[in-house]
């Protein structure tokens, strides 16, 4: 039996992550404003992150992330089965992931935006796998790979870095400020979800995600903010009203 896109709800927006968690702590303030803003949101996880040091199992992992996302309450979270700690940007891992975009139609997608030394790296190959998948979604005469989902374009393109890693310089695009004044504390829950990776040891983690979110709002005038690079310049036909929100 083959596939169509009308079996799925089609979702505003989906946040792609190696890892569950990896999408809480990067821009989960933002997904839930969204939410609150009426758009349908989805998470993507390529991997179900185990094995993991605390976690008896997968099952444990991905209660978490369930409770997590039911905490931004995004419409839908996906686990894909690839593997942990030994993720790779592949033909295979694309397609997969380009198929779940095909399915859901999302206008925008986020995800990694560079490597994260001394992190996992399957962030980096994470952030090749997406780059892929979203130009693999809208690709059309490919029926061996994607039988009857049609292809669908992706209209926009967004970089997150997790809030504990170190600034850089901005892209040559620039970057966006999301104002997540009203959804710090909705991220920081979601976050705690994940009693596995964020024991009583770690609680620093919170502070760190907090006092990240907080500088990068107060640099473009919020309480709390999110940064994303865009992977091409925004444009406009309206400065003005642009630059007023």
């Amino acid at each position: 039996m083959t596939e169509s896109s009308q079996e799925y709800e089609q979702l505003d927006v989906i946040a792609v992550g190696a890892h569950p968690d990896d999408v809480e702590v990067a821009c989960g303030g933002t997904l839930a404003r969204l939410v609150q803003l009426g758009y349908k949101v989805g998470i993507i996880d390529l991997t179900d992150g185990e094995p993991t040091p605390l976690s008896p199992g997968p099952d444990v992992r991905l209660e978490e992330a369930r409770q997590a996302a039911e905490t931004l309450g995004v419409t839908k979270r996906i686990t894909l089965d690839m593997p942990n700690r030994a993720l790779f940007d592949c033909f295979e891992h694309r397609v997969t992931l380009a198929k779940e975009f095909r399915k859901y139609r999302p206008s925008i997608v986020i995800g990694f935006g560079d490597k994260t030394p001394m992190a996992s790296p399957d962030h980096y190959q994470a952030m090749q796998i997406t780059d892929a998948a979203v130009f693999y979604s809208r690709l059309c005469k490919w029926p061996d790979h994607f039988g009857d989902l049609p292809s669908h374009i992706i209209s926009k393109q967004l970089y997150f870095r997790l809030a504990f890693e170190p600034m850089h310089h901005a892209a040559p695009s620039g970057h966006i400020t999301m104002d997540i004044s009203e959804t710090l504390e909705t991220k920081l829950e979601s976050i705690r979800c994940y009693e596995t990776q964020f024991p009583a040891e770690k609680a620093y983690v919170y502070d760190r995600v907090k006092s990240f979110a907080m500088q990068v709002g107060a640099e473009a005038g919020y309480q709390a903010g999110e940064i994303f690079y865009p992977t091409r310049s925004l444009g406009t036909s309206d400065i003005v009203k642009t630059l007023q929100g």
